[in-house]
């Protein structure tokens, strides 16, 4: 897919300028801060690859995050969600997965799709973990099948790699053919992402 990201969303740090030049430390390392919601979809530098990484936002400095069997637990509440139906895909490398396409509702929000594969329970359970200042929890929408704040591969991601938010789907270089019994990701230009 390619996106419109919006990186004065947070302000400029030197992950979102030309070259990584560092900002004066008279600003903090960042001009015109501004500190991401709970619920955005952005786009950061892996805290160790600085790989650009694009995850949702779900802890914020203070918040407690845990997962058991696969449902999320914020601030201690057990965070809502819906089932909105089940489908088979076909992944890149041919298997043919059943997976399950849930609403999650994060506090104050309207809702999310997610989507879980039964087959994949790995990263299902995280014990309790408590955002510090100036970091923020991330997870994939696509939960089985993401690099994210769960492992210690990534981690939390500290507020300076934040490059900005995604705003909107351009368009994407991949289509899907429709296969009998197989799902097909609906695209649709110009698509929202939140």
């Amino acid at each position: 897919d390619r996106l419109a990201v919006s990186k004065f969303s947070y302000g400029w740090s030197r992950f979102s300028v030309p070259f990584g030049q560092a900002l004066p430390e008279a600003l903090g390392g960042r001009l015109l801060p501004a500190p991401p919601s709970r619920g955005d979809v952005v786009v950061f530098a892996h805290p160790k690859s600085k790989r650009t990484m694009i995850k949702r936002v779900i802890g914020l400095p203070g918040d407690r995050i845990a997962l058991k069997g696969g449902r999320l637990y914020l601030n201690g509440r057990l965070v809502e969600r819906r089932l909105e139906g089940a489908y088979r895909i076909r992944e890149h490398e041919g298997d043919i997965l059943t997976v399950r396409r849930y609403i999650e509702a994060l506090p104050g929000s309207a809702g999310y799709a997610i989507v879980v594969t039964p087959a994949r329970p790995h990263g299902r359970d995280l014990a309790e973990v408590v955002v510090p200042a100036g970091h923020y929890f991330m997870l994939g929408d696509n939960r089985d099948n993401s690099s994210d704040s769960r492992y210690d591969d990534m981690g939390l991601v500290p507020y300076e790699n934040l490059i900005g938010r995604a705003e909107t789907i351009l368009f994407s270089l991949k289509n899907c053919a429709a296969e009998p019994g197989v799902a097909c990701a609906d695209r649709r230009y110009m698509t929202p992402i939140h």
